[in-house]
């Protein structure tokens, strides 16, 4: 913090400036006296969420993949149904098929040679296969079976390469289960040639202590297409339809990426305008989205009617000023003579031309003020914006301010946050700097303090200017950054330059600090005097 004796300015360019207006902003606003400074009025948050192209994005994600857990589990659910229906349907056969065998069994004497493939055939089906197996009371504990009979019959020497296939693949064993607790079961398997079956059925029929076994093996596609045996998202529906899902997924995650870097580029091409860089920067050049071409031609067409603007300004500001200032400077010269030739004695006539001096330099001034305030608002279009420092452009115009207010006897206390840096054109910042100190310095009175506090935050930068002076009235708060709006005193910097302030000052305060995306904002001080304040965004140096 420091303290620093300075004195008033001559009036400062934008203090006189009375150049063809621009329509005023209605963006930043006065606060009332109760008022918080720095408030502002955002686009509503619930608006600002829905025209988000990145929460869009988040939410496309969360739906693709909400969506297909969702609709899994209720075509799991579906499915489970559906097995549970089709497995108790074959179950139910392969129980009457076990039912019906029960008589021929008990007549059969499992130690004398059997031929029970005709009675199995009788209730054979197209897709079906029947096996009938014989477990020996004394083979129970090691899990071996006879293949008794088939449906349709199995050639003999096929018989004991199908007992091993079953016994590798552990079936065996469930079956030595059937009979022990009397269960039954269901299961899938592949065959040793690539063919696929499924064990739908395995029914005990326990016949005078004896253990048979019927299974009931499809391999029709029917069955094969359900999730019998087998976890529901291997089956081939679920596995295309994931297949075509992702596709789908993918092409809107990439066509939403792929429109989020496009904008992206052109930011990166915009900034690149703003910084003066403009050698390749065009849109119609970074663009790579064929949709988005007309976009970026109307975007080039718009860059260039804005240079075009700009430097029609600046050449109708010129030629304006030398026209004005010809003919004065010819007034000028010509009231010389004619000064000289009044007597001293002749007081009214020196009145006369004194009030012509005082009228030809108050012209001159609003000629010099309009030429400014065209350049600068040419400025604002196309001067290039560059990263400063404005902790050093404020310690700047503490010392351009200094000799003044050391001669008003008003101190001048900084407290500046370092790391502030805002992207702004050469002289937009200094003349705001210096209308809203030339301000403070014309409503302090003698003895008084201006405060003048940056703070830095992660993403702007806030520049308060606070003065001892009277303050304004909460009626005309509201008006203070309006045009030709003074309420300065008559004597104010200097009586004899009280004609250079037009009210346009803090006008330009505002207008440079939104056009450089912030805002600015007013409000009596509770002890007195009033506080100016300017939220800008920060540029962050990566």
């Amino acid at each position: 913090m420091a303290t620093e004796p300075t004195s008033a300015p001559a009036s400062s360019a934008s203090a006189t400036s009375s150049a063809p207006s621009i329509p005023s902003s209605a963006r930043s606003r006065t606060t009332s006296r109760s008022a918080i400074a720095g408030a502002r009025t955002d686009v509503p948050v619930l608006r600002r969420l829905a025209a988000s192209l990145t929460l869009k994005l988040v939410a496309l994600i969360g739906l693709f993949v909400a969506l297909p857990i969702v609709l899994y589990g209720q075509f799991e659910s579906a499915d489970g149904q559906m097995q549970i229906l089709v497995t108790r349907a074959v179950q139910d056969r392969s129980a009457l098929i076990a039912e019906a065998l029960t008589p021929v069994l008990r007549e059969t004497d499992p130690s004398e040679p059997m031929n029970l493939n005709r009675a199995l055939e009788k209730y054979a089906s197209s897709g079906t296969v029947l096996k009938l197996m014989y477990q020996p009371p004394a083979a129970r504990t090691a899990s071996r079976f006879y293949l008794v009979a088939s449906a349709p019959p199995l050639a003999p020497e096929a018989v004991t390469a199908e007992l091993e296939e079953l016994g590798q693949r552990g079936i065996l064993q469930r079956l030595s289960e059937a009979c022990t607790w009397n269960a039954s079961d269901e299961m899938r398997y592949s065959r040793a040639d690539g063919t696929v079956e499924l064990l739908t059925s395995i029914v005990p029929i326990r016949v005078r202590g004896n253990c048979w076994i019927l299974t009931t093996t499809h391999v029709a596609s029917d069955f094969l297409n359900t999730s019998i045996g087998r976890p529901y998202w291997q089956t081939r529906e679920i596995r295309i339809a994931a297949a075509i899902y992702l596709v789908g997924a993918l092409l809107a995650v990439l066509v939403a990426l792929g429109i989020r870097l496009s904008l992206r580029r052109f930011r990166n091409v915009a900034d690149e305008i703003a910084l003066g860089r403009t050698a390749d920067a065009t849109f119609v050049q970074r663009n790579t989205v064929p949709e988005l071409s007309g976009v970026a031609r109307d975007f080039d067409r718009l860059v260039h009617e804005l240079r075009r603007v700009s430097r029609e300004i600046r050449q109708s500001a010129e030629d304006n000023a030398h026209s004005f200032k010809t003919p004065l400077a010819a007034v000028q010269s010509a009231l010389r003579p004619v000064r000289r030739a009044v007597p001293e004695e002749d007081q009214r006539a020196r009145r006369a031309l004194e009030i012509v001096d005082s009228s030809l330099a108050r012209l001159l001034n609003l000629v010099n003020a309009a030429q400014r305030h065209d350049m600068g608002t040419a400025d604002l279009i196309d001067a290039p914006r560059v990263p400063t420092d404005l902790a050093l452009l404020i310690e700047d115009a503490a010392r351009h301010f200094r000799e003044i207010l050391a001669a008003r006897d008003i101190g001048l206390v900084v407290k500046l946050d370092r790391g502030a840096i805002v992207r702004t054109a050469t002289g937009m910042m200094e003349i705001v700097l210096q209308n809203v100190l030339e301000n403070a310095i014309s409503f302090s009175p003698t003895g008084s303090k201006i405060a003048v506090s940056l703070r830095v935050s992660a993403d702007t930068v806030e520049l308060a200017v606070d003065d001892e002076g009277p303050g304004i009235d909460a009626e005309k708060i509201d008006s203070v950054f309006q045009r030709y709006f003074s309420l300065r005193p008559e004597d104010g910097i200097g009586s004899d330059r009280a004609v250079e302030h037009s009210g346009l000052g803090l006008w330009i305060v505002r207008r440079n600090v939104e056009a450089l995306g912030g805002q600015v904002i007013a409000a009596n001080r509770p002890g007195g005097g009033l506080s100016i304040r300017m939220v800008l965004p920060r540029f962050v140096i990566h």
